[in-house]
């Protein structure tokens, strides 16, 4: 679903058919994953509300409403797909379906983030991919940090901000623009989202052990 989020946030480089085909997938994809994993809807309620626990209801709720959103938005100013449907939202359906459109890429990201121990977890486990020593996880980090560097630098180029608060426009667009580029400054962006809400994530769960720590002693 990441994968064609991002494809499909290329419009000018795909074409609107290619746009559209990928749209929908990404929302089939949607559907099998939210009755794949219903029973979170199921305990949500009865879990131990603790800050974790908060913050992934909190995301995963957003996340489902961007998705609807941008699924609704979709059709109503669809040019191929569902253009039988006599229904047309303009220029505001326009502004709705790219505001839910980058909602919804820096809320996948920050679930990919609360959920990055697990994603490393099946790589170590993964035959074939070595496993990690002292300077391979140096190397990562430094890679890590390069990568939100360049994210906070693309975050602006790319004028991202104004996307999320429903000021774009529709401004230029570079057609010269090699599509290397575009998924570099994007998952760039990805990445910042991943490591920032990891590490927290990680900051406070040791936080929390050593307080734990103390009281025992």
């Amino acid at each position: 679903m990441t994968v064609i989020m991002l494809v499909a946030m290329a419009y000018y480089l795909t074409g609107n058919v290619i746009h559209e085909l990928l749209g929908v997938s990404l929302f089939a994809l949607f559907i099998v994953h939210n009755v794949l994993n219903r029973r979170w809807y199921q305990t949500v309620i009865k879990r131990k509300h603790n800050g974790r626990h908060v913050l992934n209801t909190s995301v995963n709720l957003l996340l489902l409403v961007m998705m609807l959103m941008l699924m609704l938005s979709s059709i109503m100013i669809s040019r191929t797909l569902f253009a039988f449907i006599p229904v047309s939202g303009g220029m505001i359906a326009r502004q709705i379906h790219v505001l839910a459109t980058y909602w919804g890429f820096i809320l996948i990201s920050i679930h990919l983030g609360m959920h990055w121990g697990m994603i490393t977890g099946v790589a170590r486990n993964t035959p074939g991919i070595p496993f990690p020593n002292r300077s391979h996880t140096f190397a990562l980090r430094i890679m890590a940090v390069l990568i939100a560097v360049h994210g906070v630098y693309s975050f602006f180029e790319r004028d991202v901000g104004s996307k999320l608060i429903l000021y774009y426009t529709y401004s230029y667009w570079n057609f010269d623009e090699s599509a290397v580029f575009f998924f570099t400054d994007y998952l760039s962006i990805m990445g910042v989202y991943i490591c920032v809400t990891y590490y927290v994530l990680k900051f406070v769960q040791n936080r929390k052990k050593q307080r734990l720590f103390k009281n025992y002693q």
